[in-house]
């Protein structure tokens, strides 16, 4: 039998089975572990891509809501499930751990999965009926409040579970590998790849079938199929409950954040010391100090005041080096954060207006079949499948022998294809949007909805490599206890991305008085603003090159700051000889 450790060295985190012993890697944890969990994630992008990609279709035409309007609501409820990854992650790290986590906002997402079919099932629920609302835009009575209302509950009931569920998934799937075996760090460096390759293959399924039901069956059906595999989901995950190896909840991350952040604003007039092992707990850190962002080591100083009391010394406590060091490693990867925003704003678009897009162009394919609008995302999802495979299989490989790197590429530079790509795909999405409305207007033609597929291509080329690349930058190079909060933080760029895209929107509506995107495509420039998004992405680029050349991985500075630490030890040793 091996065991393994209770407490890593590396992480100093407690790992345990389902009853709290000593893992038996024999028989937990691996890939038979790792890919009970990858169901959920599967049944999560299911649910939220059959929605997502297929919605703003539903609210023009069957809730008459405006073009923009449509966008916005789409683009928000992207955007706030992403932003509550950042709870489920607090909660998985401070109390719950990933597991519970997980299987809480699972049953949240069913839940919030069955409250849609039932608000789209329901004709009460839909305002009357009206043709060519999208041409015509006038006679027809657009969705009430209280219509409104039961779909939004619906709607942001499922972010809520889905948030959870996206920030814990990818952490609890790595859990089930052990960084200091080197067959399961192989392994693990894998992981992500086909965790995302899963999680696509439920998104392609989502965006053909689902889709198909929506349009040709009926709402509900397609609804209901998603509530079921999330419930589904849950009872394959709680089954495999022997099987998963468990990190034990040291305390909330966000806790610690804030204690450095306020003691190191609180103590700012506070002399830096002569030596930086005089800070609370240099010589015990599990991280070793480094002199950037110096302004936070003030949390590390303690300060002697006058009260005796144990309670109102607890108060004067100081924040340790391994503290701040972790707030550090946060705090490192925020421009590099920054510069990701832009690449899902570009994504956002693949959702609302380019579906909306095809419900102007030709959809027939044979005889009396129309290609669903909201299926053209089965071209995104063939894309990311094909490329994330070539990345494992080909790409990989060719480049480990070429950088000597395991990992073939790094993460930064997956992410800087990822965000040429979209780059590329906005100004592909300009030119083809001005062919579409110039062939409608003045030949009065449709032409193929097939020209969308190369910006559809671009994106998911573009994403497969983003995705990872961010997934893995974040996990690897934040704090090692904080894992949940770095999914969080991953997924914190996808929200604002998707937000971002609802600003933009709503300014440009402003700016232009609504001459760029219009009710009816035909008489908008939705190619100005796809250049727009263009531009804005190629200074992102830009800036984005200058950040990663400054980055310093992780590893890379670890090796560094031992070296260092360890010579601080040995002239202190030394000095306290003399």
């Amino acid at each position: 039998m091996v065991l393994a450790g209770a407490c890593s060295k590396e992480e100093n985190v407690l790992v345990v089975d389902y009853k709290g012993d000593l893992v038996d890697k024999t028989k937990t944890g691996g890939w038979l572990g790792a890919g009970l969990i990858l169901g959920t994630e599967l049944a999560e992008r299911m649910c939220v891509m059959g929605i997502a990609m297929n919605l703003v279709t539903y609210l023009v035409g069957d809730l008459h809501l405006s073009n923009s309007q449509s966008a916005t609501v789409v683009t928000n409820f992207m955007g706030t499930l992403n932003l509550l990854a950042l709870l489920g992650g607090f909660l998985a790290d401070a109390k719950f751990g990933r597991f519970l986590t997980v299987a809480i906002f699972s049953m949240i997402a069913a839940l919030g999965a069955t409250l849609l079919t039932i608000s789209t099932s329901v004709k009460s629920m839909q305002p009357p009926p009206c043709d060519d609302f999208r041409l015509m835009q006038h006679g027809c009575i657009p969705a009430s409040g209280g219509q409104l209302a039961m779909l939004y509950a619906s709607l942001y009931t499922i972010a809520l579970g889905a948030g959870g569920i996206k920030s814990n998934c990818s952490g609890f799937g790595s859990d089930q590998f052990d960084p200091k075996d080197p067959k399961e760090e192989k392994a693990m460096i894998f992981f992500f790849n086909r965790f995302y390759f899963c999680i696509s293959i439920g998104s392609l399924f989502a965006v053909t079938v689902l889709v198909y039901l929506q349009d040709n069956v009926g709402r509900g059906w397609g609804y209901g199929i998603s509530a079921v595999a999330m419930a589904l989901s849950v009872m394959v995950l709680v089954a495999g409950t022997p099987k998963y190896r468990y990190r034990v909840p040291e305390g909330s991350p966000l806790t610690v954040i804030w204690k450095v952040l306020y003691l190191a604003f609180k103590q700012r007039k506070v002399a830096y010391p002569n030596d930086p092992n005089e800070l609370e707990g240099y010589f015990t850190a599990n991280v070793a100090h480094t002199e950037k962002f110096r302004c936070l080591d003030k949390a590390a100083i303690s300060v002697v005041g006058n009260r005796s009391s144990p309670e109102k010394q607890s108060e004067k406590r100081s924040s340790t080096v391994t503290e701040v060091e972790e707030v550090k490693m946060v705090v490192k990867l925020l421009p590099i954060w920054a510069t990701c925003i832009l690449f899902w704003t570009i994504y956002s678009q693949m959702t609302t207006f380019s579906v909306e897009q095809a419900t102007y162009m030709d959809r027939r394919i044979t005889g009396s079949f129309l290609f669903p609008s909201g299926s053209l995302s089965v071209f995104l999802f063939i894309t990311i499948l094909t490329f994330t495979s070539l990345n494992e299989k080909l790409l990989v490989p060719i480049a480990g022998r070429i950088t000597h790197n395991p990992q073939g590429i790094t993460s930064l530079q997956r992410i800087a294809v990822g965000l040429f790509f979209s780059m590329l795909a906005m100004a592909v999405s300009a030119i083809v949007e001005k062919k579409r409305r110039d062939a409608s207007n003045n030949e009065n033609n449709s032409i193929s909805v097939f020209w969308l597929v190369p910006q559809f291509f671009l994106v998911g080329a573009g994403e497969a490599f983003a995705y990872v690349g961010q997934l893995e930058f974040f996990i690897r190079e934040g704090p090692a206890r904080m894992k949940s909060m770095s999914t969080g933080l991953f997924l914190a760029t996808v929200s604002m991305g998707f937000f971002f895209s609802s600003l933009l929107v709503t300014l440009v509506d402003k700016v232009t008085k609504r001459t760029w995107i219009t009710n009816n495509l035909n008489k908008g420039r939705l190619d100005y603003f796809y250049w727009m998004l263009a531009i804005l992405g190629a200074v992102n680029f830009v800036v984005f090159l200058v950040l990663a050349r400054r980055h310093e991985y992780k590893v890379e500075r670890e090796i560094q700051e031992i070296e260092l630490k360890d010579d601080k030890v040995e002239e202190a040793v030394k000095g306290m000889d003399v």
